[in-house]
């Protein structure tokens, strides 16, 4: 982009809204010159929720072995907090047995929270900072911002569902479900010729339901994080004068960064538990 572009209020939305992105172009490896392109990479997407996630291990690793019962830290304390609200959330949610989901939704709700904290940083400070070393041209911070990010952990979710779904119910159970439900043609008494319309009338209705989920999952997400993003920019289109405003859509913006870690936990583990029930 050209500096003078860049220097409009729209060439400098378009500027920060623009991902640093790797592509194969004409056989050789390019960098932003992806337009089009679905192979395209947003490195910047994979790099911050790459080193966000090792950072969390790190952390929960470190804290898990050095804690304590009798003098425990703050920060032992506060994480305690987090693991006693993720299990109870599971226990009063999620209605089969199994080991993995608690887990599940504790990485879930801390690594998106922090994907989404992200956003808290000034638009301007990180892509400044490697723009003048000549790193990169553009750079985006907040994973969650990008869909492919969250589609990518919405589809990871709906594999388990799947995955779920086989296990406690068997091929039969699974695809019974998706054929006999909500309409179940011998109990409502159709004629048994009329059997393979009133299937695949649930059919229909119940594919349309299970893929919506991970729509739902992944774009509640995105569009959140993407409209909190723009508002950011936004506001520091006002330069100097964006600090009255910047302050209190930051406080705001904490509530709906916390409250969109939470939604994203909590349907997963309600989407799980769907996926083990028997009909």
């Amino acid at each position: 982009m050209s500096e003078a572009a860049h220097n409009t209020a729209g060439g400098y939305i378009q500027h920060h809204l623009t991902h640093l992105q790797l592509c194969r172009a004409d056989g050789a490896w390019a960098w932003n010159e992806c337009h089009g392109n679905f192979w395209a990479v947003n490195v910047d997407s994979m790099f911050f929720s790459v080193v966000l996630a090792l950072g969390l291990g790190w952390l929960f690793r470190r804290i898990a072995v050095n804690a304590t019962r009798d003098r425990p830290g703050r920060l032992q304390a506060f994480i305690e907090m987090v693991v006693d609200f993720v299990d109870d959330s599971v226990r009063s949610t999620f209605s089969g047995k199994s080991s993995l989901i608690a887990p599940l939704a504790l990485t879930i709700v801390i690594w998106v929270f922090m994907m989404n904290l992200m956003d808290l940083i000034p638009v301007d400070f990180l892509p400044a900072a490697v723009e003048k070393p000549g790193v990169a041209e553009y750079l985006r911070v907040v994973p969650t911002a990008d869909v492919n990010v969250t589609f990518g952990m919405s589809l990871s979710v709906f594999a388990l569902m799947i995955f779920y779904s086989f296990r406690m119910k068997g091929a039969g159970g699974f695809l019974a479900e998706l054929t006999l439900h909500p309409l179940n043609p011998k109990d409502l008494g159709v004629p048994v010729i009329f059997w393979p319309v009133v299937i695949a009338f649930n059919f229909l209705l119940e594919t349309v339901g299970l893929l919506a989920k991970p729509l739902s999952l992944s774009l509640r997400l995105f569009g959140n994080m993407y409209a909190g993003e723009l508002m950011f920019i936004l506001i520091a289109l006002l330069g100097v004068y964006q600090l009255p405003l910047h302050f209190p859509w930051a406080v705001f913006h904490i509530l709906i960064i916390t409250l969109q870690a939470y939604i994203f936990m909590m349907l997963t583990i309600v989407y799980m538990s769907q996926a083990c029930e028997h009909h």
